[in-house]
């Protein structure tokens, strides 16, 4: 191979993550190189989006008017058939006062569009894309990652070096190894999804037509995304034991599962699935829940699915992924302005993103416990840690992933608290609001008095109003000790003194 050729940084993903790094660092004047293994569009599945995304990130990108002008369906929330209600009830953004007004709403995407905008929207903000290139190992040196070897479009090996490598290579990258930790699966949140879609199909009454729809059934639970008038989205999420029955027959499982679920079959009706072209195959995504022991090393960071992966039931990976693209962003301009040293500027980075990934976590948990009593997670949890104790703290040692390598990310004394307060909370929130349709548009307020719904929405309303109203924007620290974005959103700096 000839001499490698040198930037600042190589970005290596081109999904939503990627592409918000590597713009967000090319903004400053940094030489970033992406390196992507497909020709984009290409299919891609987390077709759900929140407003953080829409008119946070995707403002401060720049990709904002291209997004309106794609024509995606407008989402206000998620409509849920689960828990202890026989009837659908909605989840409105509008509800959260951050989030009011005339951006309480997000989009539901097919991905092969949105993810081609944010790719393009890179290139013309000086990003280097390279497409067909395939990154094949990290380059060490003197205790830190160095570069990247990749197979160009033709199959050459060719070798670059820079500053810091970012992997948003997504679950099935290799290159997160190079960090130097381990990835821990959960066993609470081990399943397995099997989807397809389908030639149209029923709306929920409007104005809440195109909200995403989460329906429960015996044997797990069903998403139903309208994506246009003439396409949706449909998928049975399944616990693992079901793995030899999805691969004996996709198809019949796939039929199996929405007969049983009322709503989505109703919905449904006689709708024909599609069976040409790119939405014509019934698929499986296997992506279990799991997190990197580590999110950084000298010279690398892991960000979106190539860090960690929760479970789909709130439209988790995307945000995470672009949030997480933000918050490595900061931390590179910062380390590469000279503003702050890469321990200070990535101890940021990955106490934010564990912070955010927790508190998901635990919403997602207990609001997977709204379909069945807690004592039943909390025995399913004892069971794969073998764990000689109580239940509770089986459950709580297994989801702070202390059951194997993986430092806390909270205490498990106070994951097990926060986990049945935010359960019984959840629970008895839609039970206060009677569970009701809104078909008038009716504002369920209860719901968001729950700790643990204001919990999840915090951060995404700070990103959401910085991409809102720009620069003014002040933030306290989110952690303790911690940075602060600065007045562009783009840095970290340093807090202000407390006043005397």
């Amino acid at each position: 191979m000839s001499a490698p050729e040198e930037f600042d940084v190589i970005v290596v993903g081109g999904g939503p993550a990627g592409s918000t790094a590597a713009t967000l660092i090319a903004d400053q004047g940094h030489r970033v190189v992406l390196l992507e293994k497909e020709r984009f569009p290409r299919y891609q599945i987390g077709e759900s989006l929140l407003p953080a995304t829409v008119h946070g990130v995707c403002r401060l990108l720049g990709a904002d008017e291209e997004m309106r002008a794609a024509g995606f369906t407008t989402k206000r929330g998620g409509s849920f058939r689960w828990g202890t209600a026989p009837d659908p009830w909605n989840f409105l953004f509008a509800l959260s006062p951050a989030l009011s007004g005339p951006t309480s709403y997000a989009y539901q995407v097919d991905r092969m569009t949105f993810d081609d905008i944010l790719l393009r929207n890179a290139a013309r903000h000086g990003v280097d894309v390279r497409e067909e290139s395939s990154v094949l190992e990290a380059v060490t040196g003197g205790g830190r990652v160095t570069g990247v070897v990749y197979s160009d479009p033709s199959g050459a090996r060719r070798e670059l070096a820079a500053a810091h490598v970012v992997d948003a290579s997504g679950s099935t990258g290799r290159l997160h190894a190079a960090a130097g930790g381990t990835r821990h699966y959960s066993d609470f949140f081990q399943n397995l999804a099997v989807f397809g879609y389908f030639a149209g199909g029923g709306r929920m009454p409007e104005p809440d037509a195109g909200n995403i729809l989460c329906a429960a059934f015996d044997e797990g639970w069903l998403w139903y995304i309208p994506l246009r008038d003439d396409l949706t989205s449909v998928g049975a999420v399944l616990n693992r034991d079901q793995a030899p029955r999805i691969q004996a027959d996709r198809e019949g499982t796939l039929r199996a599962s929405i007969q049983r679920c009322e709503i989505v079959r109703d919905l449904l009706g006689d709708t024909k699935r599609i069976t040409q072209g790119t939405y014509g195959s019934v698929r499986v995504r296997r992506d279990y829940s799991y997190a990197n022991t580590r999110f950084w090393a000298p010279g690398i960071t892991l960000i979106g699915d190539a860090a960690c992966f929760i479970d789909p039931v709130f439209s988790t990976g995307v945000h995470l992924a672009t949030y997480s693209g933000l918050l490595a962003a900061r931390s590179l301009n910062s380390v590469l302005a000279g503003d702050l040293s890469e321990e200070r500027a990535f101890g940021e980075f990955e106490g934010r993103y564990r912070r955010e990934y927790a508190v998901f976590y635990e919403f997602l948990a207990a609001f997977y416990d709204m379909r069945q009593r807690e004592e039943t997670y909390f025995w399913k949890a004892r069971k794969v840690t073998n764990m000689q104790t109580d239940d509770m703290q089986a459950f709580a040692t297994l989801v702070a992933g202390a059951s194997s390598a993986e430092t806390a990310l909270v205490g498990a004394d106070s994951l097990a608290h926060r986990f049945s307060s935010s359960s019984a909370e959840l629970t008895g929130a839609v039970e206060r609001t009677g569970a009701a349709r809104t078909d008038s548009g009716e504002r369920m307020t209860e719901l968001f008095r729950a700790p643990v719904v204001a919990d999840v929405m915090s951060e995404m309303n700070r990103i959401q109003q910085r991409g809102v109203t720009g620069p003014a924007t002040t933030e306290t620290p989110l952690l303790d000790g911690g940075l602060v974005p600065s007045a562009d959103g783009r840095r970290w700096a340093e807090p202000d003194a407390a006043p005397a």
